[in-house]
Formats: structure tokens, sequence, C-alpha cells
């Protein structure tokens, strides 16, 4: 099809195809906004300073080798900027005008008439044939196929379509409430507070659990949760910039003088008093219900001090002074004021423990039920000479005595064949110490006369007790009996005899058995656990705990044993020579004794 050349966009019509030309006249079908010329906004000519008037000039079409069916419609530059800038400012989809882009489609390469339009920067070609596939296409005819309806329909659309309910407004997220803490009713917070008491104590608790609110201050100073307190210095023992004296020193300052308001408001009901590392003097008047005071490495206590504590608390009735630096004269002070109330007593063994030992030979405390001797860090190598007779006369009262690793000498009685009154509430005698014991049957004997109620008998380290010695107590409901020697290798190859006597004395009511490092034979402890077997008509399930280590002990005993005490919660076979190989262990809790009693009914017996 032969063309004219291309004329002028703005000035002269233009054949585009049989029967149609492109007129650049006034046109009523031109998009608005376009003054007729399409694609093109009003007109308006930019002019600069230096500028002139533009004038539209057409120019011919030249082809360079493209295709021959091609037209070429060029534009002024001008022109082509305008249209462009009018292209991009076309309406959105779904507007009611068309874009210049979509007028420009239609005119020049309308549907179905074999050909399609392609832009470049200064001109628009119109060439035959559909032309591949473009996006802009498919956006053309979605943009067709959405257009709206006229306004009028719209409107009737709009009010014959039910509105969407209004989705709901999420609420802002609520502040936490100030006042949360104050709702909980009172009973209730000191319920809690006594739980948390109860594990890790008042301090630092409770004085945290003031600040929270007037709620918990009111909660956390009742008196009833201070039954039960520790204090300590909280830098004591670490040093600090200015040197650990001078911080220690102002830490307890510190802590003073909160104690010197707390004491009055909820000391009233104080019972138990832990003091570690002090040095200064207490108010005793704040603490009227005191029954128990322990000093934890505290130096420099003077007599003033416990004598004003012991007025200052008139229910004060137990002291430990374990491992820590008070005199002598001190204690004798302490216990002589406060007299017949005394009823517990820990002490830590030195060069003037002799000296509060004989303010109790002479009876100053004859109410005193618990006294624990022990030695300290370091301990003393001169033994320890105790009047058996004197502390019976002293201290009828007494159910408790420990004297533990010390190198007790028991004084000889003065009158030959006076015995003393014994000890008749007696239920706990503990000599553990050193191997090097000068503990004798007769000394046991001496202490343990009068003694029938006593129900703990610890004597590990005491090498001279003799089984028939101990045959020969007269406790007759011993429940926990320990004889164990440890650090004494040597005593397995000494064969000893009697352990049936031990166990036919007391099979019914011992609980608790610890025979290791024993130098019993075979047969000798075969037949003293054989006793636990018992005839039909007895029960001997009252053995849960079994301390047979370093000892000569046989599978069938061990096997025996365990069939016969169903109650065995605890079993310790270690370094047992005639056991086999893996079961030489010690075994805790009921599965486990039961798992080596399997092993040893299943396992082959060892070659003699």
């Amino acid at each position: 099809m032969a063309l004219p050349p291309a004329q002028g966009l703005g000035l002269n019509p233009e054949p585009v195809g049989p029967g149609m030309w492109l007129n650049h006249s006034k046109d009523s079908n031109a998009p608005p906004g376009t003054g007729g010329n399409p694609g093109l906004t009003r007109p308006r000519v930019a002019r600069s300073r230096k500028s002139r008037p533009f004038r539209h000039r057409s120019r011919p079409f030249r082809s360079s080798g493209a295709d021959p069916g091609a037209r070429r419609v060029a534009m002024a530059p001008g022109v082509a900027r305008r249209a462009r800038r009018r292209v991009r400012g076309a309406p959105p989809a779904g507007s009611r005008g068309r874009s210049a882009e979509d007028w420009w489609w239609d005119r020049l390469a309308p549907s179905g008439s074999g050909y399609h339009l392609l832009q470049s920067d200064s001109m628009l070609l119109v060439l035959p044939g559909p032309g591949p596939s473009r996006a802009r296409a498919h956006r053309r005819v979605a943009r067709r196929s959405q257009r709206l309806p006229p306004l009028g329909a719209r409107a009737a659309a709009a009010k014959a379509r039910p509105r969407p309910a209004p989705a709901p407004v999420p609420a802002p997220p609520q502040a936490p409430d100030p006042g949360w803490g104050d709702r909980i009713p009172l009973e209730i917070l000191l319920q809690i507070f006594g739980l948390l008491v109860a594990v890790d104590g008042p301090m630092p608790f409770l004085g945290r659990a003031a600040r929270v609110c007037r709620r918990w201050h009111e909660a956390a100073s009742q008196p009833a949760l201070w039954h039960t307190v520790t204090l300590s210095p909280p830098l004591a023992g670490r040093p600090t910039k200015g040197g650990a004296k001078a911080g220690g020193a102002k830490a307890e300052e510190k802590l003073l003088a909160s104690l010197e308001c707390l004491m009055p408001s909820r000391f009233s009901q104080l019972q138990k008093l832990t003091l570690i590392h002090w040095k200064s003097q207490l108010v005793s008047e704040s603490c009227p219900r005191l029954t128990f005071l322990k000093l934890s490495d505290c130096h420099g206590v003077t007599p003033d001090t416990l004598i004003m504590l012991a007025r200052g608390c008139p229910q004060l009735h137990s002291l430990d002074v374990q491992h820590s630096m008070v005199e002598s004269t001190a204690m004798v002070s302490f216990l002589e004021e406060v007299g017949p109330r005394m009823r517990k007593l820990w002490l830590t063994y030195s060069s003037q423990t002799t000296a509060i030992l004989g303010a109790l030979l002479g009876s100053c405390c004859p109410q005193l039920q618990v006294l624990e001797v022990s030695s300290g860090i370091n301990p003393n190598t001169t033994p320890l000479q105790l009047p058996v007779e004197a502390l019976q006369k002293g201290c009828p009262q007494l159910q408790v005595l420990r004297l533990l690793n010390l190198m007790w000498l028991p004084k000889p009685s003065g009158r030959v064949g006076t015995p003393g009154p014994g000890f008749p509430n007696l239920e706990e005698l503990c000599l553990a110490g050193p191997t090097c014991s000068f503990v004798s049957d007769e000394a046991l004997g001496r202490l343990l006369r009068g003694s029938p109620n006593l129900r703990l008998l610890d004597l590990r380290g005491c090498a001279r007790i003799t089984p028939a010695g101990l045959c020969d107590l007269p406790c007759q409901e011993l429940q926990q009996l320990h004889l164990g020697l440890y650090g004494m290798s040597d005593r397995l190859t000494l064969a000893k005899e009697g352990s049936p006597l031990l166990t036919h004395k007391w099979c019914h009511t011992l609980r608790e058995l610890d025979l290791s490092g024993q130098g019993f034979s075979e047969k000798d402890l075969e037949q003293a656990l054989a006793v636990f077997s018992g005839t039909p008509g007895h029960s001997h399930a009252t053995l849960c705990s079994l301390n047979l280590r370093g000892t000569r002990v046989t599978p069938s005993t061990v096997s025996s044993v365990i069939s016969s005490c169903p109650g065995l919660l605890y079993l310790n076979l270690e370094s047992c020579r005639c056991l086999p190989r893996g079961l030489k262990r010690a075994y805790r809790g009921p599965e486990e004794v039961r798992w080596c009693l399997e092993q040893l009914l299943t396992s082959p017996p060892s070659p003699s």
C-alpha cells in the first residue's frame, strides 16, 4: 500500500489506511483536555528568554532498510515531549476518560486492522501484522473490561449492594494495673511470704518485697515472718579498695543502722538468730522471744555482751559458739546468768574449754539436754580429760552427748568401785574420732551406765571396743549402731569373732548397722547376718541401711540378707574381696538393691 509522505501531526491530515485519515483538527472524539489534538495537551508553548515560538514542520518519511510496509509518523520534538507528558499524566485505569495512549492506539492501529503500533523517543511506527504480545495490550483490555458504568448506575448499585460491617477496632493493650498488689488479701500474702521465708529465710526477700507497695510493706513487716534470721556483713572476707577492714567496718555500720530500724518492729517474735563474722553488740531488748543464738566465726565477744543478752532474752536456752573466739570468762558468766533454763550448748575444743566444762560439772546448768564438743579446723593434740561421773551429776538430764574428733581420755573415778548415777535420759552418744582413740569397753560402760533409752551409738574409729563389751550395755532398744573403722586396712588380716552377739541382741530394733573395716571372718559374718532371716513367727524388716565396706562377706550371705530384709534401702559392698567383680559398690534405693540380688543369684560361684 503506497502512502504519501508523512505530514506533521499538528497541521495536516494524513492517510492512515484505506478510507482513514489522521485529522489534526478539532475532533469531538478526542480525549478531553487535548484541545482537539489527540495525545497532546492544550496548545501551550514553553518559551525561554532566547526562544521563539515553535513552528510545526512536516518531515518526509525516509526508509533506511526497514520494513517496506512500515509507516512512520514523525512528530516535532516539542510535540513529542508534550505527547509523552500527556501519556504519563493520563488518568488511571477505571476512570471515565481515556488516556492519550489509548486514543493513539485506536486511531492509528485499531483492532482488526492488521497493524500494530510501536513508540520510540520522537516517533510512532505503524507496522503490519498483529505484533508481539505486550503487557500493555493486556492492561488495555483489562481496563476496557473493567470500565465503570455511568455515575447514576454506580450510585444505584452502591445503594443496592449491602455494605460490609466495619472491622472491629482492636482495643489498645492495657498497661499493667499499678494497684494489683493492693487487691491481694493480707492473709494470702502472709501465706505466700511464709512459704518463701521457710526456704530462703527472711533476708533479703522481705526487705525487697517491702518496697513494692504499701500492702506488701504491711505484709513484710509482720513479726511472724521474722522468726528465723541469719545476719552477716555483705563484705565479710572480701577485700575492697580501701582495705578489707575499712570496707567490712563500713558495711557493718550500714547493716547496724538498718537493724536499728528493723528490730523494734519486726524482731519482736524472733526465735532463732545466726550471726556470721559479727563484731558488734546486739540490741537484746528487741528480741524478747529469742530462744536460739549461733555465733559463727565471731571475734571479740565480751562478757558484758553475753550477760546483757542473757538478761534481755529471758527465753534464750540454746547457744552455739563453735568456731568463734569467745573468752572462757564470758562463757562462764553467761552460763551462770542463764542458769537452769539452759538446754543446748555447742562448743569448740580449745585450751579454754576446760574452764567451761568445769562450770557444767559444777551444776550451773542442771537442765542441759544437748552437749556437743568438737575439734576446730586445726585439731588439738592435747587429750580431753572428762570426768564421767562428775558430768553425770552436773547434767543429769542430758539426752545427747557428742564428743567428735577428739582424743577423749576419761578420768578415773575418785573412789574405786563407786559407780556414777549415769544418764537415765540419754538417747544419743557419739564418740566418733580418729583411729588412735582411748575409748575402751570400761569407759563406755561408765558412760552408759543407767541409760536404757539409748537409740543411737556412734563408735566409728574406736578400735578398742569389742562385741562382748557392747553386749553388756544396758540399752535394749538400740536402732543405730556404727562401728566402722576407716583407714585401717591392716584390720582385714586380723580375724575377729563375736559379731553374732551384736545382731542377736538388737536384731528386732536395729535399723542401721555399720561394720565397715571390721575384720570379722566369713563364717562369723554369715552367722551374724543370718539372724535377720529369723523364724517364721518374727518380722525382721526393720533393717534399712547396711554398711559392709571392706569386710569378708560372701555372695550367699549378701543374698540371704537382701531376701530377708525387703525394706533395705542402702547397701555398701565396696572393697569386699569375696564378691565378684562389678558388684563391689554402694547401692542406694530398693531398685538398685534388688538388681544386686538378681546379679548375685545369676552370677556363677567364684572359685574358692
